[in-house]
C-alpha cells in the first residue's frame, strides 16, 4: 500500500498572524504619525497612506491567507517575503522601484496561484465572483503602488471591490455556519444563501463600481443610490438570518456584527456619495474599521480554531476583543458626524484597534501548531 502523501500546510498559518500584527502596529502608528506624536514614516504621513496600508497591506494579506489554502511552504514563504518587502518599501519610500517591484511580484504570485482555482469552477455566475474581484483588487494594488491612488475615488473603488468580497465570501461562510447551529438546536434555517438577494447585491455593487470609474460627476448620485440599495438588501439578508438566535455562539456573533457594519457602511457611503449630507471619510471608516476589521477578525479566529481544535469557540477569551473594533468605529465616526472631532477620539480608536489585533496575533501564533486529534463532533 502506497504511503499517504503528507498534507500541505495552510498559507493562513503564516499570513494570518503576520497580518494581525501588522494591523496592530502599523495602522495605529499611521494615526499617531498624523497627530505628530511619533516619528513619521514617509508612507504613513497622509490619510491616503493610511488607507493604502489598510486595504493593500493588511486586508490583502488576510485575503491571501484565506484564498491560498494549502500550499507548499516555500511558495507561501516566497509570497510572504514579497508582501513584507512591499510593505517595507511603501513605508520607507512609497513609489520607489523596490516597493513597486515587490508589490508586483506579490500581486502576480497571488493572482497566478488563486485565480485559476475559481475560473470556471462553478456554473452559476454568482459563484464565479471571486476570480474577477481578486483580479480587480490585484490590479488596483498595482496602480496604488505607482502612486496613481493619491486621489480619493480610486480608494473608493478599491473599497467597493473589498465590499463585494466581504459580502460574497462573508455570506458563504456565515450562512452554512448559522444553518449548522440551527440544526444542532433542532430548528431549520430556511433563508441561507438567499440567491436572489445575493445576485441583486452583486449586480448593484458591480454597477456602482463601473459608474465610479467614469469621469462624470453627475453619476455620483446614481452610484450612491446603488450603494444604498445594496446596503439595504444586505440588511434584509442579515435580518432573514435571524441573528438574535445566536447570542450563545460568540464566533458567529462576531461575524454577524461585521456583516451589520457592512450593510450600514454601504448605506452611509452611498448617502455620502450622493450629496453633501455626510462626510465621506467618516463613512469610509464604517466599512474599513467596522466591516473589514470585524469580518477579518472573525474569519481568522474561526478558521484557525476550527483547524487547531475543531471548535470555533475553543478559546472563548478572544471573542470579547472584537467589541473593541466596534468601539473604534464609533470613536472615528460619531465625533465628525456630531461636529466634535478631536485628536482624543483618534487615540481612543487607535488604542481599541491595536488592543484587539495584538490579542488576535497572539492567538493566531499559538494556533500554528498541528491540529489536535478529534475527540468529538466538530462545532460548525
Amino acid at each position: 500500500m502506497a504511503p499517504r502523501k503528507p498534507r500541505l500546510p495552510f498559507a493562513n498559518a503564516w499570513f494570518f498572524p503576520v497580518a494581525a500584527l501588522y494591523a496592530a502596529l502599523v495602522l495605529p502608528w499611521s494615526v499617531l504619525t498624523m497627530l505628530g506624536l511619533v516619528p513619521a514614516l514617509p508612507g504613513l504621513t497622509t490619510p491616503a497612506g493610511h488607507a493604502h496600508e489598510m486595504l493593500f497591506g493588511y486586508a490583502l494579506a488576510v485575503v491571501a491567507g484565506y484564498l491560498l489554502g494549502p500550499q507548499p511552504q516555500r511558495l507561501t514563504l516566497a509570497l510572504l517575503v514579497c508582501w513584507l518587502a512591499a510593505r517595507v518599501g511603501f513605508l520607507l519610500s512609497p513609489g520607489a522601484c523596490f516597493a513597486v517591484g515587490a508589490n508586483l511580484l506579490f500581486a502576480a504570485g497571488l493572482l497566478w496561484t488563486v485565480v485559476p482555482r475559481f475560473v470556471g469552477a462553478a456554473k452559476k455566475w454568482r459563484n464565479q465572483t471571486v476570480a474577477p474581484v481578486v483580479i480587480g483588487i490585484g490590479l488596483t494594488s498595482l496602480l496604488a503602488s505607482v502612486g496613481i491612488s493619491s486621489s480619493l475615488p480610486l480608494r473608493e473603488q478599491a473599497l467597493i471591490l473589498f465590499a463585494v468580497l466581504m459580502f460574497f465570501m462573508g455570506g458563504r461562510i456565515i450562512a452554512p455556519a448559522l444553518a449548522g447551529h440551527a440544526q444542532s438546536e433542532g430548528r431549520r434555517l430556511d433563508a441561507r444563501v438567499q440567491p436572489q438577494l445575493e445576485g441583486a447585491v452583486l449586480i448593484l455593487l458591480g454597477l456602482a463600481l463601473g459608474l465610479s470609474l467614469l469621469p462624470w460627476p453627475l453619476l455620483g448620485r446614481l452610484t450612491g443610490g446603488m450603494l444604498v440599495a445594496a446596503g439595504a438588501l444586505s440588511a434584509i439578508r442579515l435580518i432573514r438570518w435571524q441573528p438574535w438566535r445566536y447570542y450563545a455562539r460568540p464566533d458567529l456573533m462576531v461575524l454577524l456584527v461585521g456583516y451589520t457594519w457592512l450593510s450600514l457602511g454601504l448605506v452611509l457611503l452611498g448617502v455620502a456619495m450622493s450629496g453633501p449630507w455626510l462626510p465621506v471619510h467618516a463613512t469610509l471608516h464604517v466599512l474599513t474599521i467596522g466591516a473589514l476589521g470585524s469580518l477579518t477578525f472573525g474569519v481568522m479566529v474561526r478558521t484557525r480554531l476550527l483547524y487547531r481544535f475543531h471548535d470555533a469557540n475553543a478559546q472563548p477569551w478572544i471573542h470579547p476583543f472584537a467589541l473593541l473594533i466596534s468601539i473604534a468605529v464609533l470613536a472615528r465616526v460619531l465625533p465628525p458626524l456630531m461636529g466634535i472631532e478631536t485628536s482624543a477620539w483618534w487615540l481612543v480608536a487607535a488604542a481599541c484597534w491595536s488592543s484587539a489585533f495584538i490579542a488576535l496575533a497572539a492567538l493566531l501564533w499559538q494556533t500554528r501548531l498541528p491540529p489536535r486529534p478529534r475527540s468529538g463532533p466538530a462545532a460548525d
